[in-house]
């Protein structure tokens, strides 16, 4: 647990899985996690309102819940899926899931970018359609190819994030284009 706690720089490589809350708080540096990562990557210890503020984590395998939560910077990248509540809270930076995620991505998000590349069940209500891009940078030399649905919100927060879901890997969600 607590590997990186507010790291200020430099890197981390581990070969293997972490605990809950690696890169807590952190603030620059690299983390990159060759396996899965448990709840609570990025995010603050509870009671605080700040999580991430820069700096890169990268998880070769799946996360828990509350990934990048009070995110305000930074890059976080999940090579597999996430559990529920990626992005919690976020209020700037980039959040990249490759597969899928379980509900309630971004919820009460007021900021920052979230690509779901996999299956997601479904896109809160407080988010609205705002359009479908071919592809979608995560950083300088990434670029994630869709078409991904472009959501924006959370709503609920008077918020401006912006949430791409793979168009393929969501054909349930074919029903928003109505609204474009």
């Amino acid at each position: 647990m607590h590997l990186g706690e507010e790291m200020k720089g430099g890197k981390i490589t581990v070969h293997g899985n972490v605990d809950s809350w690696a890169g807590a708080m952190m603030k620059n540096g690299t983390i990159e996690i060759l396996g899965n990562a448990g709840n609570y990557l990025g995010a603050p210890y509870r009671g605080c309102s700040e999580g991430i503020h820069g700096g890169k984590i990268v998880v070769h395998g799946n996360v828990g819940t509350e990934a990048g939560a009070h995110m305000h910077g930074g890059i976080i990248k999940i090579y597999g899926s996430a559990a529920q509540f990626v992005g919690f809270r976020m209020c700037d930076g980039t959040i990249y899931v490759q597969k899928d995620a379980e509900p309630r991505v971004g919820a009460c998000m007021t900021g920052g970018k979230i690509v779901i590349g996999g299956f997601l069940e479904s896109v809160l209500p407080s988010f609205t359609i705002d359009g479908i891009r071919g592809k979608v940078k995560i950083e300088e030399n990434e670029v994630a190819e869709g078409p991904f649905y472009l959501f924006v919100g959370d709503r609920v927060e008077n918020g401006e994030g912006k949430l791409y879901v793979s168009k393929m890997k969501n054909p349930h969600l074919s029903h928003y284009e109505k609204y474009l």
